[in-house]
């Protein structure tokens, strides 16, 4: 044989030989559902996207869709994680980083990790044990914790479970009295920081939660029934609160004025979440905030295709580290968390990830989801050279 035929014969084996090799990986590393195959226990999970077939599986149609759902198309959703793309990391070499410390102190409190617990409404519909179980699952693992106004946990219980105060997600509903008996009961319950939602103003189009409701053929009316009274009052934080007078829970009609009065009664911290733009968050000085969430309510607020890793730095210079910086959505690898930390966020909040743990295996299926997210920013962290957060610099990401 010629050397151009041995030539010809090795390109041709070297090539059937990759493409079986990246076929093999293709397979490996695909989403669960693709391989005919969903995980039985935390156990078996890669990484925190193989938890999403397991909560489908696990949930009826409308409880899945409420999860999965953005608004209209579901663009912002999505482009909240897809911008993660277009961020690529600086790895540094020759740096000792057998330890490495990744807690942050916000206010005082301690958290063992910037990964903390965003706010997500209604958890009793993922599973029975609720917030209490994301709770135990923080503390494990030290996460810092936001509680939502209609969560299906009272803030009593979920501190308890929690061992330590947490944050309580604020919604403003148009009864001021009502509003005023939701602070005072959350910061008699320890609670170090009440976080005023503002990314709901507008209403919305859960176009994807609609469609799975069609599919759903279970009669939902012993919980929905009654209307938008009857589902405020079954959460335990209007326990023996009149609601006669709430007619919305999201401030339609809220202004600037309102977050003055809310400072006004406000006893700690008070923060903004909702924030996209350098103008509200110098707005938000003024008012006397004390910190902020950039957030689009995890693309369920509009459908402005405007990720938050990208809003992240005008916020940021906006701010001009005066006040701590927060972000949430799109977040489901250490390499996301350690983005965002570069570009001035002082923590990341996750929300559908823990929910899909959650709904999958209760607590141990939480517990795995932030162990997997904490493993990889931990690995990443040393490949950037840092041995703590504040040594997560600018210079440790580049665009493009």
């Amino acid at each position: 044989m010629t050397p151009a035929a041995v030539s010809s014969v090795v390109g041709a084996l070297t090539a059937a030989s990759g493409a079986a090799v990246a076929q093999s990986y293709d397979v490996l590393r695909a989403p669960m559902t693709q391989v005919g195959d969903v995980i039985n226990s935390p156990d078996q999970a890669l990484e925190v996207m193989d938890f999403e077939p397991a909560a489908k599986k696990a949930l009826p149609p409308a409880h899945y869709g409420y999860l999965a759902s953005g608004v209209d198309d579901d663009a912002t959703l999505r482009a909240n994680h897809e911008a993660f793309s277009d961020i690529r990391i600086r790895t540094r070499r020759l740096i000792d980083v057998r330890k490495i410390d990744t807690s942050v102190t916000i206010f005082g409190q301690t958290w063992g990790s910037p990964i903390a617990l965003a706010p997500v409404s209604s958890q009793g519909a993922f599973h029975p044990e609720a917030e209490s179980a994301v709770a135990r699952a923080a503390k494990v693992q030290g996460h810092g914790m936001i509680l939502s106004t209609v969560g299906s946990t009272s803030i009593e219980d979920v501190t308890k479970e929690r061992g330590a105060p947490v944050w309580y997600m604020l919604y403003p509903t148009d009864d001021w009295a009502v509003t005023e008996a939701l602070v005072k009961r959350a910061e008699a319950a320890g609670a170090p920081a009440i976080v005023l939602t503002v990314d709901r103003q507008g209403g919305r189009n859960t176009e994807t939660l609609f469609e799975f409701r069609r599919d759903d053929k279970r009669d939902c009316k012993m919980c929905h029934a009654g209307g938008f009274k009857n589902e405020v009052s079954r959460k335990p934080m209007f326990d023996d609160l009149d609601v006669s007078k709430v007619t919305n829970l999201y401030g339609t009609g809220m202004t600037w004025a309102f977050v003055d009065r809310l400072r006004g009664l406000v006893k700690g911290k008070l923060v903004l979440k909702g924030i996209m733009t350098r103008e509200d968050a110098a707005e938000a000085l003024n008012h006397g905030v004390d910190a902020i969430i950039v957030s689009n309510h995890g693309g369920r607020a509009e459908e402005s295709l405007m990720a938050t890793i990208d809003a992240l730095p005008e916020v940021v210079a906006a701010v001009d580290g005066k006040i701590p910086v927060l972000i949430d959505g799109g977040f489901r690898r250490g390499t996301d968390v350690i983005k965002a930390l570069a570009l001035g966020a002082t923590a990341v909040c996750i929300g559908r990830p823990y929910c899909w743990g959650l709904a999958a295996f209760g607590q141990p299926g939480v517990e795995a989801v932030l162990k997997i997210m904490q493993r990889e920013f931990e690995t990443i962290m040393r490949q950037v050279g840092a041995t703590k957060i504040a040594e997560i610099t600018p210079e440790a990401v580049v665009r493009g």
